[in-house]
């Protein structure tokens, strides 16, 4: 089994997080798919006094399984992979403002539906 890719912990301390076993509960899955989801790249972790954490802001409330994650961001995640991102630098770019855009941050933007938009800065930046 390979290991859980993790980033730096740049988020501010004001950025909500969520233990493996609370993404568990939240998208009602089990920690073996948790783990899968963070191998996969579709989810982000990050390591806090030992600990893994997801941001909170990947998750759509009252929305169990796949579909609980924040429309667009599995997606976003891949271009920014593609583009050579590593974790740290995705999870950065995901939670800086950008006055530009609509929710004041990319990801803020992926959870009020312009996933377009924010899919088409992350490919901009490959180039």
């Amino acid at each position: 089994m390979s290991a859980i890719p993790v980033a730096d912990d740049v988020l501010g301390a004001d950025v909500a997080v969520l233990s493996l076993t609370e993404v568990g509960t939240t998208l009602g899955l089990s920690m073996n798919k948790v783990r899968q989801l963070l191998r996969e790249g579709q989810l982000i972790a990050i390591r806090r006094d030992g600990e893994l954490y997801v941001p909170a802001d990947f998750f759509m409330e009252g929305n169990l399984g796949k579909d609980g994650l924040v429309k667009g961001l599995a997606g976003t995640v891949t271009v920014l992979s593609d583009a050579g991102y590593g974790r740290t630098e995705m999870l950065r770019w995901l939670f800086e403002a950008d006055e530009t855009l609509p929710g004041t941050t990319p990801i803020n933007a992926l959870r009020t539906n312009h996933g377009t938009e924010v899919k088409r800065r992350a490919q901009a930046m490959a180039f």
